[in-house]
């Protein structure tokens, strides 16, 4: 990591760190001024600090200015100025479980999900409203409003308090895992932005997991999930951007690193009786990440656990990946005849993956004429360039050298 990058990470940090205490302080209601006090304190930072040099421990630094930087903007309200006045005496450095204590706070059930997402990026991982815009895909208009919801419901808690409610573990690891997949499975082919998106999800998922507060088999099944799927991320694209499919990947390229990580948190999570949607898509991605080469992939494995996941979380999509792994192991007709009957939602329905495994395994079947009508619907709603492309290459090249 350069320089450069080693301070913007720094900072960013300790912002989440900064904002997570001074919350859990005063309260969550008083977030827009928690924010502001620390977003002054980094400021401070970045004009004082090259001319003074560094203090002894920058994080006590940042913490105390901060402090006083929200004790002068609520001094003018009597009653927010006793608050903070009557919280008990604070150490110089924030402790990390203020982290979580934030995010159990804004998992609140009458915050929709995607402002929880927005709302944890900007307040824990430090990211201003054109990266977070840049990383959830959306407009910075969006960010700012998804932002108001959940500022606007933590206002109205009126606790001055932020205990943490054990029955929100499961929203937790929820939008932890929702922060994930907006990296890992994004239409976006700006790699970079979705690696670091990827790293703060893991790393507050990990300290979840660490933490008595969520310390449990499900939550260790999650991490080992995303270190697998993580490790397999830098082999997904070619050289252009362009995506690759499984089969066409470089497996020297996958993090051998990662997939040890996620092996070891794999195991951990095995103790005990408990078994969550969280363990099957873990050893799902793990049989890939074990596999030597994609025809030795052990399909049966991925299919069997994929029932396993309908069971946990019924969904057509889940359905639509085991018919696939069915098929690779059994071949398409009996992928085919696990389709039969099911009626997916109508966005589903009319998505480019839903033709696209449809149109493969009739061709593969010989099903000549519903493969072309299922092609065509494939490549006409595939969202992106590069989806696009890569359909192309699957069913019009396959279906050329294999008519």
């Amino acid at each position: 990591m350069t320089a450069p990058l080693r301070v913007e990470h720094f900072f960013r940090h300790e912002y989440g760190r900064l904002v997570a205490t001074l919350a859990r302080r005063v309260g969550a209601r008083h977030i827009e001024a928690v924010e502001d006090a620390a977003q002054s304190a980094l400021m401070a930072a970045l004009e004082t600090w090259p001319r003074g040099g560094l203090p002894d421990s920058p994080s006590a630094w940042l913490f105390r200015v901060a402090q006083n930087n929200l004790t002068d903007e609520l001094r003018a309200h009597s009653r927010r100025r006793r608050i903070l006045e009557h919280a008990p005496p604070e150490a110089e450095v924030p402790e990390p479980d203020d982290l979580l204590r934030l995010l159990f706070t804004c998992c609140d059930p009458a915050i929709p999900e995607e402002s929880c997402v927005a709302f944890a990026l900007k307040t824990l991982c430090g990211f201003d409203i054109r990266e977070i815009s840049q990383r959830l895909f959306t407009s910075e208009a969006n960010v700012y409003k998804r932002l108001g919801r959940a500022r606007a419901r933590l206002r109205e808690l009126g606790a001055d308090t932020m205990e943490p409610n054990p029955e929100r573990l499961p929203a937790v690891r929820k939008i932890l895992y929702l922060l994930f997949t907006e990296a890992h499975l994004s239409l976006h082919t700006e790699s970079a932005l979705r690696r670091e998106l990827g790293a703060e999800a893991i790393r507050l998922t990990t300290l979840l997991a660490e933490h008595a507060w969520g310390c449990s088999p499900e939550s260790d099944a999650l991490v080992a999930l995303m270190h697998l799927l993580t490790s397999r991320m830098a082999a997904r694209h070619d050289e252009d951007g362009g995506l690759l499919l499984l089969e066409e990947q470089d497996r020297d390229l996958w993090d051998q690193t990662q997939i040890a990580l996620g092996l070891e948190w794999l195991a951990r999570s095995a103790r005990g009786d408990d078994f969550s949607r969280y363990h099957a898509e873990a050893a799902i991605a793990a049989e890939h990440c074990l596999a030597p080469s994609f025809h030795e992939t052990r399909w049966d494995r991925i299919a069997e656990s994929y029932a396993l996941l309908e069971r946990f979380a019924p969904s057509a999509i889940h359905r639509l990946n085991r018919a696939v792994a069915v098929a690779e192991g059994q071949g398409p007709q009996a992928g085919l005849e696990l389709l039969q009957g099911v009626e997916p939602p109508q966005a589903l329905a009319h998505s480019y993956q839903w033709e696209a495994v449809l149109a493969d395994l009739h061709r593969r079947a010989g099903n000549d004429a519903l493969a072309q009508r299922h092609r065509e619907a494939a490549l006409a709603a595939a969202p992106t360039p590069a989806i696009h492309k890569l359909l192309s290459r699957r069913l019009v090249a396959a279906a050329r050298a294999h008519p």
